[in-house]
């Protein structure tokens, strides 16, 4: 059979592939409109069920239990697609290891966590709330919390390679200053309490960074 032409069971696998990607995304687009409108404890799987318009057996089969579906937002929120997306294989890190200088780096870098802040402030603010009395959520926040830091360190590795980082900062004290700034925290300060923009911020973080990690005269011209 040529291959381009499809059997009718490849047809139909693939049509139930398809239609069981958009059933999860359905189930958490309104796990996550729901846990950041009432919060996460006050969130029922059968009021995700019904806002996605499907059985409360079928949310459990798309992604679980509640302590899943937080973990699956967390996750897609991070990665910008509908699955989970280690670190070292998004396209801005991809991109900020390809870049020449520590500039540049840093300013692909500013720019993804800004971006990563819209999609992930609401998500953010659940697990926050829920942490305090979930178990499950709060390992899920310690753990990404962690996973941040450690991967903050292979930046500053990266960083240290142009030779632009300050002498006076061990790799430690970079991958720090990074990890505090770029917390979900920080951001709620500046976008939301003092209302900068998405833009403004991401900018911010990339003159801050370079002005904070960078040594003036190891650095080429802007």
């Amino acid at each position: 059979m040529p291959d381009d032409v499809k059997s009718p069971r490849r047809y139909i696998s693939a049509v139930r592939a398809e239609q069981a990607a958009a059933t999860r995304r359905a189930v958490l687009s309104a796990a996550r409109d729901l846990f950041a409108e009432h919060g996460y404890a006050a969130t029922s799987i059968s009021a995700i069920a019904a806002r996605a318009g499907v059985a409360v057996d079928t949310v459990y089969a798309a992604a679980g239990r509640k302590p899943a579906l937080m973990r699956e937002l967390v996750e897609t929120s991070l990665s910008g697609t509908d699955q989970a997306v280690p670190a070292v294989q998004r396209d801005y890190v991809l991109r900020m290891r390809a870049a020449g200088s520590a500039r540049e780096k840093l300013a692909i870098y500013a720019a993804a966590v800004a971006e990563i802040g819209v999609r992930m402030a609401p998500i953010h603010r659940a697990l926050a709330e829920a942490a305090v009395n979930d178990r499950d959520c709060a390992a899920l926040r310690a753990e990404i919390d962690a996973r941040r830091a450690n991967n903050m360190r292979l930046l500053a590795a990266d960083l240290r390679t142009t030779g632009e980082v300050r002498a006076d900062l061990t790799d430690d004290e970079v991958a720090d200053i990074v990890w505090s700034m770029n917390a979900p925290e920080y951001r709620a300060l500046l976008v939301g309490q003092r209302g900068w923009s998405t833009e403004r911020f991401g900018t911010w973080l990339a003159d801050a960074w370079t002005r904070l990690l960078l040594d003036p005269a190891a650095q080429p011209p802007a």
